[in-house]
């Protein structure tokens, strides 16, 4: 079964968009609403990556293994608590459109390496397959 991801923004150019997957939206948004910090960090991360200019310490795949290739990291805060949010990106077939999802949040990531924990989501998001909604 497909799972639901809704829009929350297009870039200025409408090549890319940013969507959230429903199921985990609601533990996302009280996340980065819980700080102002986390908020304004995920504000302009999340302008970065739509118009192109994502620097890899702030946005990097996770591709630990086949089959993992679209899976990336949105790294709010490096050296700090260090939470990500886990994405899946694709091409959208019907709108040509770059589609980035944001999938799972991690909100503490504790060592450099990946843990079984964190391999395990990265493994966990790479298979899901979305409907994409346009309401926000």
């Amino acid at each position: 079964m497909k799972r639901k991801a809704e829009l929350i923004k297009i870039s200025s150019d409408g090549k890319k968009a940013f969507y959230l997957d429903v199921d985990n939206s609601q533990e996302i948004k009280a996340f980065l609403q819980s700080d102002p910090a986390n908020l304004k960090k995920f504000k302009t991360a999340l302008e970065l990556i739509l118009n192109h200019r994502a620097p890899r310490d702030l946005y990097d795949k996770e591709n630990i293994e086949k089959g993992c290739e679209q899976v990336t990291a949105i790294k709010l805060f490096k050296g700090k608590k260090n939470p990500r949010i886990y994405c899946q990106q694709f091409t959208d077939g019907d709108t040509e459109r770059f589609v980035i999802i944001g999938v799972e949040l991690l909100e503490k990531k504790k060592s450099q390496k990946l843990t079984a924990a964190e391999k395990s989501i990265i493994r966990r998001v790479a298979q899901y397959e979305y409907d994409l909604t346009q309401t926000s």
